[in-house]
């Protein structure tokens, strides 16, 4: 309790209905937000059926002052995280607060104190709820609307974490290039010289066979994915692997909205080397809905999705035998080329953490531009 704010656990049905939308209050004058779909935000702090919490526990607390809703915090245990890291780490995510100090503190402690209770003692964050989903704090290009599963705060969000002693982890980095900039020609050389010379070839997902397969749970396709996915991540920062449901659900999600011809796989004398993830910004439509997709949303969505010029690229993985070969100039050269030729106009790469300095080289080497900034934050309980 801190003068007339109270903080409560959220328990009824009332209470997640204004967690879930209380954006649409912070936000209400904010032109660079873009409304997610409501249903898919149910669905984020669904611990029933979203696979993430098979291994992970979930506590959601709201903020009122003079009974209004006036802000909202999740905190959050990864269990598989703890069996990796073994460092005493709880996060906290689906931070969303009115410019008010005092509200943004008392919330942080309620996250703070449910964590140090179960034995945390460091919180981290904001993680919605992992990384896997949308992480880190927005810390510049407030002049920018977010890409598709990225995040978006207000500025003076940055004051509410240093105000109650955050303190930055680490940073990740968004890029940006259109079809305006070229892509480099001495890396797109190397990229085909490569590939001749390294027996590299590329090929794009068949969506088609995806969506049988699961619906058959033969997931061949899918197989390819996740012998991939896990492997490649290890040695990055958070890293904490996906289950196979989790995978599934993913794949579930994405399907949907992608385009067979970003999702591409790379071999190597025919053995599987890695693969790249590309999808339409659907943002650009979803801003159109105001997050609902009934009576009339799905129609307008439909109608805008077919506008999409732009695209992000959100993961890319590359098995460790096949490192250091230029595989990823290869997987970006490739989406380039064929991301301009469908129409696309516009791409962000992301989130690139800022001690990989590798990946980093390589974006700005093809001509990319860092342009957004996403922090995550610790403090010691």
């Amino acid at each position: 309790m801190t003068s007339n704010i109270s903080v409560v656990p959220v328990t009824t049905k009332k209470q997640h209905k204004q967690f879930i939308m209380l954006p649409w209050k912070i936000y209400k004058d904010e032109p660079h937000w873009v409304p997610q779909l409501i249903i898919d935000q149910k669905m984020l702090i669904n611990t029933k059926k979203k696979p993430f919490y098979e291994h992970s526990d979930l506590a959601l607390f709201l903020a009122y002052k003079d009974n209004e809703v006036v802000g909202r915090i999740g905190a959050i245990i990864n269990h598989i995280h703890e069996e990796i890291y073994h460092e005493g780490v709880g996060h906290f995510g689906f931070f969303e607060a009115v410019n008010d100090k005092k509200v943004a503190a008392a919330l942080f402690d309620a996250a703070a104190e449910w964590l140090k209770a179960k034995g945390k003692k460091i919180m981290r964050g904001p993680a919605n709820p992992s990384v896997w989903d949308t992480n880190g704090l927005l810390i510049d290009a407030f002049d920018l609307d977010p890409v598709i599963l990225t995040p978006y705060n207000p500025h003076y969000y940055i004051e509410l974490f240093k105000a109650y002693g955050l303190k930055k982890v680490r940073d990740w980095y968004a890029y940006w290039m259109t079809n305006k900039q070229k892509f480099n020609p001495k890396v797109e050389r190397v990229a085909n010289a490569l590939k001749k010379r390294k027996k590299i070839t590329i090929r794009n997902a068949d969506l088609k066979k995806v969506k049988k397969e699961l619906k058959q749970k033969v997931k061949e396709e899918m197989g390819l994915f996740k012998l991939v996915f896990n492997e490649a991540w290890e040695a990055n920062w958070e890293y904490v692997p996906l289950t196979e449901h989790e995978i599934d659900f993913l794949a579930k999600e994405l399907l949907p909205i992608a385009d067979e011809e970003l999702i591409l796989f790379a071999f190597v004398d025919g053995e599987l080397a890695g693969f790249s993830l590309t999808i339409p910004d659907f943002n650009l439509a979803l801003k159109k809905i105001n997050g609902r997709l009934l009576p009339f949303g799905i129609f307008k969505l439909l109608a805008h999705a077919k506008k999409i010029n732009r695209v992000r690229t959100l993961a890319m993985g590359i098995r460790p035998k096949y490192r250091n070969m230029g595989i990823d100039a290869i997987f970006y050269h490739e989406t380039y080329e064929r991301g301009t030729k469908k129409g696309y106009t516009e791409g962000e790469f992301s989130l690139v953490v800022e001690d990989n300095y590798n990946m980093r080289n390589i974006l700005e080497n093809i001509g990319t531009k860092a342009y957004k900034t996403f922090r995550m934050y610790d403090k010691k309980l």
